[in-house]
């Protein structure tokens, strides 16, 4: 554990969060500096140094973990058993049922509180 605390501490990791930054910057401020280039050549240029810029993050230790974490999540993605269109209809009828009697049921109560209260008051 002290290891991974200490990796995450290095001069190093820091420069390459400060590269990434940097570059992210640049890309901003280009896009702001250079409006009246046209546009798709400045969005080719942010999309350009932003990858740059995720590149030097990527090979920091947290960055490296994401990927990892990336990697893990797109693995249980594909365990994921996802309903048949049979199944989602039924469910989704379900729903709309259960939503049309609920509906039905508090329009009931709300008309006879009203016609209490209206009773009551005169």
């Amino acid at each position: 554990m002290s290891g991974n605390n200490e990796a995450t501490k290095s001069p190093l990791n820091a420069v390459k969060w400060l590269a990434a930054l940097v570059v992210a910057a640049v890309a901003i401020v280009g896009n702001q500096v250079y409006a009246e280039v046209g546009l798709l050549y400045r969005v080719l240029g942010v999309v350009a140094l932003l990858a740059v810029a995720v590149g030097f993050a990527s090979l920091t230790t947290q960055g490296k973990a994401f990927w990892v974490l990336l990697k893990e999540a797109n693995i249980e993605r594909r365990k994921v058993v996802w309903p048949t269109r049979q199944e989602t209809t039924q469910t989704t009828l379900i729903v709309v049922v259960v939503v049309v009697l609920v509906a039905i049921f508090l329009w009931g109560l709300d008309s006879l509180l009203s016609l209490l209260v209206s009773s009551v008051i005169g």
